[in-house]
């Protein structure tokens, strides 16, 4: 094999691991409801507004 074989190979494999994430991030997105995404929101406007820094995802 020569060498832009290779590397479109892998190009190629890269697009589509990509592709695989972007759909995975966008699926994950739209299961929010308007009512959980519109408290989502009102929760982390009230942090902003009282000072408090949200912890980490991860950190207890």
């Amino acid at each position: 094999m020569r060498w832009w074989k290779v590397a479109g190979l892998a190009g190629l494999a890269g697009v589509a691991a990509t592709g695989v994430v972007l759909a995975r991030s966008e699926r994950r997105r739209r299961a929010y409801t308007p009512e959980e995404i519109r408290e989502r929101l009102h929760e982390r406007l009230s942090e902003a507004t009282s000072g408090t820094a949200p912890s980490p995802a991860g950190e207890d």
